[in-house]
């Protein structure tokens, strides 16, 4: 079978890793430019103040900003639909609180959009995507303050104006559900807490971050209805890093463990954004954790009143959760879990799922009826250059495989999918390690984890098998 007719193939990337220019055309520093790079056993730092001599590798990432045209070509070879980006929040408010935006920055965006118009490509905007300008997280502490949603609302007024003719479907952020664990409190909003080194350290504060959370809830509801204002036209999505998560066994323990790991992970965020209210499961979990949100008198009206117009989302790997604490943990996923003796691992101990992904789509169109993008999938893992120059990564090409036969099952269920955009379409950094051996794409980038090469793109095997892919609109796999 093939997708229906007018089916979003794609890509998608993110400014903090993909574009560089980190300090180019007027751009101020985001919080990703303030962290050093790291292993998948070496955790990223966090430095208040640039060191010199250190690497970061968000600061020239693959050079999308000096390689834009090279870059929507090769996409266009490959016959995209669609491409995800971000737009970096600092290249257009350098310390997130001015009041005037940078217009040479506004104008890069702008010419991009441009490109892909130029190529019949539409894209697909993510308005934060782990890209808090560092001014706010000095000034505010980042999302820990309410004063960041007017900050925000600013940004997307000007987004939203700027490129009304240009840009139909958006973000309003990336995988917002990340504050409900502790390792989103800086990436995704900015938030430094007093002694926290690295990404990963473990310091936290959950008051402070479910605080931050619902200040984002706020601003993606206000954003929505103001974008809707500015033009009717225009489709606004949230987007979901979604935990899909089993019970061991038919324990009646593990299994309400189970349903309680994606209520919290996922269902919270999905249903504030698309339902318009917080559901009854996360009053109880703020208060057993002693969290209270701090609410405006507005605030519920506000989040009635600007629903999303679809749920988008990403899926790499599936969980299983046990109450039985004696069970071996596997490393690598996200939220930890137990081993799944059914499943392979990625090298990275990303459990490889193409199943969950049928499971999960049906999963979010039972509950939500909405339409459905899968925004990121893929496989990072080491490429091998041979003494020919190609990269033979059947691995990617079996990985995809099976995850878009899943997705083409999902849809023959009666799942309303309408996009696929695989995760690092051409190689990019890691956002959890900052490194480039972990690579993603179809497209090869000649750099390494210390930043030497000369940023040279190759396609690989799998460039040419998606683009069959496309071409039989997901037919020939």
């Amino acid at each position: 079978m093939t997708m229906k007719d007018g089916f979003f193939w794609g890509g998608a990337t993110a400014a903090n890793q993909f574009e560089g220019g980190w300090n180019k055309g007027g751009k101020g520093p985001s919080t990703s430019d303030m962290m050093t790079g790291g292993t998948h056993t070496t955790p990223r730092r966090i430095t208040p103040v640039l060191e010199e001599g250190t690497y970061y590798p968000s600061h020239e990432a693959v050079d999308f900003y000096g390689h834009y045209k090279e870059d929507i070509a090769l996409m266009a070879q490959m016959g995209f639909k669609m491409f995800r980006m971000s737009i970096n929040w600092s290249r257009i408010y350098p310390n997130g609180y001015d009041l005037e935006p940078n217009e040479e920055g506004l104008q890069f965006y702008g010419n991009v959009f441009a490109e892909l118009k130029k190529y019949n490509i539409e894209p697909l905007v993510t308005i934060s995507h782990y890209e808090t300008p560092f001014g706010l997280t000095e000034k505010y502490n980042g999302w820990a303050s309410r004063e960041v949603i007017d900050c925000y609302i600013r940004y997307c007024t000007t987004l939203f104006n700027r490129y009304k003719d240009q840009v139909k479907y958006w973000l309003t952020f990336n995988e917002i559900n990340c504050l409900t664990m502790p390792l989103g409190a800086y990436m995704a909003a900015g938030i430094l807490f007093e002694g926290k080194e690295t990404l990963t350290d473990g310091v936290d504060d959950p008051q402070t971050r479910f605080q931050a959370l619902h200040h984002q809830f706020v601003a993606s509801a206000k954003a929505v209805k103001l974008g809707h204002e500015i033009n009717p036209d225009f489709q606004i999505g949230c987007m979901v890093a979604f935990m899909t998560t089993y019970p061991n066994t038919c324990n009646p323990d593990d299994i309400l463990l189970a349903q309680q790991k994606d209520q919290i992970s996922n269902m919270i965020c999905g249903d504030v954004q698309v339902r318009g209210a917080y559901p009854g499961f996360a009053k109880r979990f703020f208060a057993e954790q002693g969290i209270r949100i701090e609410m405006q008198p507005e605030d519920e009206q506000t989040l009635r009143e600007g629903c999303v117009d679809f749920y988008s989302f990403s899926y790499y790997m599936s969980m299983v959760e046990s109450a039985d604490d004696s069970l071996e943990k596997t490393g690598g996923n996200l939220l930890g879990g137990i081993k799944n003796p059914y499943l392979e691992s990625s090298d990275w101990g990303w459990q490889i799922d193409p199943k969950g992904l049928r499971y999960t789509l049906n999963h979010l169109y039972d509950r939500y009826q909405i339409p459905l993008m899968v925004v990121e999938n893929g496989l990072g893992a080491v490429d091998v250059v041979e003494e020919d120059g190609s990269i033979q990564d059947d691995y990617r090409i079996q990985y995809l495989r099976g995850h878009i036969e899943q997705m083409k099952e999902a849809v023959a269920d009666g799942v309303e999918l309408i996009a696929y955009t695989m995760w690092g379409c051409i190689d990019l950094v890691s956002a959890s390690t900052g490194e480039m051996k972990k690579r993603y794409g179809f497209i090869h980038v000649n750099k390494d984890n210390d930043g030497n090469g000369d940023l040279s793109r190759t396609p690989k095997k799998s460039f040419y098998w998606y683009k069959k892919v496309i071409e039989s609109n997901g037919e020939e796999l």
